[in-house]
């Protein structure tokens, strides 16, 4: 009988084995399903090769410290946060696509970011809308992506070329000549702000004298500069950025353009001044945002942040762009107290930043409607290095509210068509 019983026993627990382990072979799928759902995760879609190499990997440095702080205070709806980021390239539309099809598809993110190429970003942004994925567009600022072709699920922190271009034409204007020449990227961004600039200056009494389209990449701008100097505007408005925006500065000053006329234009980068040679750190220019705000509340402690996580250097534009998208996915959690796209992007109309996270004067909120960020623009120019460091090379002259000149709802054409309930 003890035989037997010892037997018996031997055979159940082998069994019981064998249950566990087939169990546990069944159940290992949930089990990780559980655990992806205990992670929050954001996918970043944005260049880190190529002429926006130094942009992207700025706007990644302030995504990262994002998540650091959202993890610090409990993650989003209690769950961990983790980024995720791949290299769109500069110019590929094929392979930011592809990308954001991977981190939505495989590697199954909350939220999708990108991306610094407005041509990448609206094709990310048509990805998103597909999948109906919560999509922020932190630095691509062709107007159509909160305009003509604008989604209920895609959120833009960076200005429209129609702002920018209205926030420094005035200016231009009246203090520096009405005949304008362009030099243009040649593609979705190059073009708006383009347009943007041309548009508000006409409203100012500004003439086009001409315009010279560039691609993407361009590092010879002489045949560019020559029929720009040809046609002898007042102020010669330089619209490239990134490598570009750096290889035309320089070629300008070794021509000697400066000299004979204004160089300006609506949107310049500290990574393009800082490229530069002292001498060729000139003109006329809107910043997004600059990191001398003495008196705005929270932006020392920004500063004093990524100083920490860059090696020493200041937070530019497009880290606080990097910064501001992630914290608009993590506020559109809390907001809905859900992930659900739909829930999220309803719950973020009309929503104004908390000042931790604007770091602007005058505040910023996201425009029901539109989903388009309203902030303010800082119009000044360069210098070739200032009294507080290597890296103070722009003045502000005037802070412009960017409600001020930012287009009427109904001149962005957007149309929103949501989602069935």
């Amino acid at each position: 009988m003890t035989g037997n019983t010892s037997n018996n026993i031997n055979r159940r627990r082998l069994l019981q084995a064998g249950a566990v382990i087939g169990g546990a072979q069944l159940a290992a799928p949930y089990l990780q399903i559980a655990r992806a759902s205990d992670v929050v995760k954001i996918g970043m879609d944005n260049p880190l090769t190529g002429t926006y190499a130094a942009l992207g990997k700025n706007e990644q440095i302030g995504a990262q410290y994002a998540v650091e702080q959202i993890n610090a205070k409990g993650g989003i709806l209690g769950r961990k946060v983790e980024l995720l980021i791949e290299d769109s390239t500069s110019g590929d539309a094929g392979v930011a696509v592809q990308k954001a099809r991977k981190l939505i598809d495989r590697d199954q993110v909350n939220f999708i970011l990108g991306n610094i190429n407005s041509s990448l970003a609206q094709a990310i942004a048509n990805v998103a809308n597909e999948k109906g994925v919560f999509n922020v567009d932190p630095g691509g600022h062709t107007d159509s992506i909160t305009g003509t072709n604008c989604h209920w699920n895609t959120f833009r922190v960076c200005n429209t070329t129609a702002t920018e271009g209205a926030a420094v034409a005035n200016v231009l204007v009246k203090n520096m000549g009405k005949k304008f020449y362009y030099l243009v990227p040649d593609y979705s961004f190059g073009h708006t702000l383009a347009a943007g600039v041309e548009k508000a200056a006409a409203k100012a009494g500004g003439v086009k004298v001409g315009e010279a389209l560039t691609p993407l990449g361009t590092t010879d701008f002489s045949s560019y500069l020559i029929k720009a100097q040809a046609a002898n505007p007042d102020v010669i408005i330089v619209l490239q950025q990134g490598d570009d925006g750096v290889n035309v500065l320089k070629q300008i000053v070794q021509f000697g353009l400066e000299k004979r006329f204004h160089i300006a234009g609506a949107q310049m980068e500290l990574e393009v001044l800082l490229g530069l040679p002292p001498e060729a750190r000139i003109g006329t220019w809107v910043f997004e945002w600059y990191y001398k705000q003495p008196n705005v509340p929270h932006v020392n402690e920004f500063v004093a942040a990524i100083r920490k996580r860059s090696g020493g250097h200041v937070p530019t534009a497009r880290t606080y762009f990097g910064h501001t998208a992630v914290w608009t996915c993590a506020l559109a959690a809390e907001q809905a107290k859900s992930l659900d796209a739909v829930k999220m992007a309803k719950a973020m109309q009309g929503y104004k930043l908390p000042p931790e996270i604007s770091l602007m004067p005058d505040g910023a909120f996201y425009r029901a409607a539109q989903n388009q960020m309203i902030g303010d623009l800082y119009v000044g120019h360069a210098q070739a290095q200032g009294k507080d460091g290597p890296e103070d090379l722009f003045a502000v002259d005037h802070v412009v509210n960017g409600k001020d000149v930012s287009p009427t709802l109904a001149e962005t054409e957007c149309h929103m068509t949501w989602p069935k309930a």
